[in-house]
């Protein structure tokens, strides 16, 4: 490895399991000092136990790493800002934030009660939110101190939050709004040193393991695993090191060895009439405007 992040403190949410994980052991290859956070619940956001974050910690301190483990629940303000504590008690500094922590609740939208919806809004918003809210308050106090920060922020959203996912009307929804956060919090946050990016990866969890049976499982001949999340921490380190600076605002989509980046909303084809339309005047635009413009993207799992 190449020590690319030797002098950085990094947070990784929902880091006992899955990409949180390989992320983790990959900032810690690279030299980072690691804080490990995950509540420890299972895929529907029950229960709770301190053991997947602490057996993080353990293999990265086996290979030779520092990690401590944080196992506070990070949609609440009391947890999101002893995760940013921990990171300064421990090391002195926080340098990069990654934001990964969720589970699901799929259902058809028909099926779908408010305490599935909310709960996807307080995990995966929320639950991005808030810790970035405490580390930043921590960055803007370094940078009005005059020491101002090469601070880093890695959100994750997905497709389903780009294209949507039938079914998963929820997450999608939640994983959108992942996007705008980004958005909002890299325009603000330049000023204060941080850069703010989102990936939306593809890659074999406990969360996609139900969702795509059979179409992600491991080569049996030991080939290239295009599933592995391993293969979409390296994007996330890069984004989290100092070599990224100047790229903040940007949505990347990683899965097995393709990097994609993500070009969201932006004007297309339009007329102006120069004064109010009368409804059917409005569709005959709109009809002749559609004509014109790209067919959207497949949601997933559409027919």
């Amino acid at each position: 490895m190449t020590g690319l992040c030797s002098d950085r403190v990094v947070a990784v949410t929902g880091a006992g399991r899955g990409l949180g994980r390989a992320h983790a052991l990959a900032f810690a290859a690279e030299g980072a000092e690691v804080v490990v956070n995950d509540l420890g619940v299972g895929l529907d956001g029950s229960g709770g136990t301190a053991g997947p974050a602490q057996r993080v910690v353990d293999e990265i301190r086996a290979l030779g790493g520092n990690a401590v483990a944080h196992t506070g629940d990070i949609t609440t303000a009391d947890g999101a800002a002893s995760l940013v504590r921990l990171a300064l008690d421990t090391y002195g500094r926080l340098d990069t934030l990654v934001n990964n922590a969720g589970f699901l609740r799929d259902r058809m939208l028909v099926n779908l009660d408010e305490d599935d919806w909310d709960a996807m809004m307080r995990v995966h918003l929320r639950g991005h939110f808030l810790p970035l809210k405490h580390a930043v308050a921590h960055w803007r106090a370094e940078a009005k101190a005059g020491r101002t920060p090469s601070a880093r922020v890695i959100n994750t959203s997905s497709g389903a939050g780009l294209l949507g996912s039938v079914g998963q009307g929820n997450y999608s929804a939640a994983k959108a709004g992942v996007v705008g956060l980004t958005l909002v919090a890299a325009a603000e946050t330049r000023p204060y040193g941080v850069q703010v990016n989102a990936i939306a990866p593809a890659a074999r969890t406990r969360m996609t393991e139900r969702t795509f049976a059979g179409t992600m499982a491991a080569p049996a001949d030991g080939g290239f695993d295009a599933m592995a999340p391993e293969n979409v921490s390296p994007l996330v380190v890069w984004l989290g090191s100092a070599a990224s600076a100047g790229v903040t605002g940007r949505v990347f989509e990683a899965e097995g060895g393709r990097i994609t980046v993500m070009e969201g909303w932006r004007p297309g084809p339009t007329a102006d009439k120069g004064a109010r339309w009368s409804p059917a005047e409005a569709g005959e635009a709109a009809l002749k405007l559609l004509a014109r413009a790209q067919a959207p993207q497949p949601v997933y799992g559409a027919r």
